[in-house]
């Protein structure tokens, strides 16, 4: 991880780094030079951005336009705001689950269909399934055993929400241990989830099943068998493909 920086970007040489901006939405357009200043490398995670009195200076704007823009970044994941007397807006990295909630915001607006989405679930999650057999540590394969044991305790509690078996799919993708496939398969179970919702379909109907799915695929990840974890997966995301393809007066009312 990068230490922070004790001096403010932009100062020496790079005094020039931002300029004044004169369009009607200002804040943005103070967001979109510092993400050209990121995809340029002229920011870096550790930096700290001058502060709030020197970028109004420098962008000729008032204080208020400043703060509004941090936020944005902030809100983005971008930078991280401290207070103190060695605070200030630091230069930072979105983490894989901020990058997945915001693409998934992006599918929830989107006209997609739960059909859609589930499609590109099976395209994308069997499509890993040879990493997740490759890569997944001990400490992997016992962290999924015991969410499975926590998800059962919950169906025999009558508490289980669909939200957890989300919850395996994107641990099951972490065992590859590539952020950008975690990210993209977080990304898949918000849309989803909510249609699923909206078709009713009765959670711990959905639970029993899966849940005892999820218990075999483990196995498989442990047996190191490609083969038979791809059937199992497979087979669990027909499942829930042929639920989304139903109308809501159709949801199937067993598991």
């Amino acid at each position: 991880m990068a230490s922070a920086r004790t001096e403010p970007a932009g100062t020496g040489s790079d005094a020039d780094m931002f300029k004044a901006v004169s369009l009607n939405r200002v804040s943005q357009a103070i967001v979109e030079q510092v993400k050209l200043l990121l995809r340029q490398g002229r920011l870096k995670p550790g930096d700290r951005l001058p502060s709030e009195r020197e970028l109004c200076e420098r962008f000729g704007v008032s204080r208020v336009t400043v703060r509004e823009a941090l936020r944005v970044l902030e809100a983005g994941g971008l930078i991280d705001i401290r207070v103190g007397a060695r605070g200030g807006a630091f230069v930072t990295s979105p983490t894989s689950q901020q990058i997945g909630e915001g693409l998934a915001d992006l599918l929830n607006l989107s006209p997609l269909t739960a059909a859609e989405v589930t499609e590109a679930r099976q395209v994308f999650e069997l499509g890993i399934v040879p990493l997740v057999i490759e890569r997944a540590t001990n400490d992997d394969i016992v962290a999924l055993r015991d969410m499975v044991r926590t998800h059962q305790s919950a169906l025999d509690r009558g508490e289980y929400v669909m939200s957890m078996s989300a919850d395996f799919h994107v641990r099951v993708a972490a065992c590859t241990h590539n952020p950008a496939i975690e990210m993209l398969v977080q990304s898949f179970h918000g849309p989803l989830l909510m249609s699923l919702l909206e078709a009713q379909v009765v959670a711990p109907l959905m639970g029993y099943r899966g849940s005892e799915e999820h218990g075999a695929f483990i196995d498989a990840i442990a047996a190191r068998d490609v083969d038979r974890a791809r059937s199992i997966m497979r087979e669990h995301l027909q499942r829930t493909a042929d639920r989304v393809r139903q109308e809501p007066d159709e949801a199937p009312q067993q598991a």
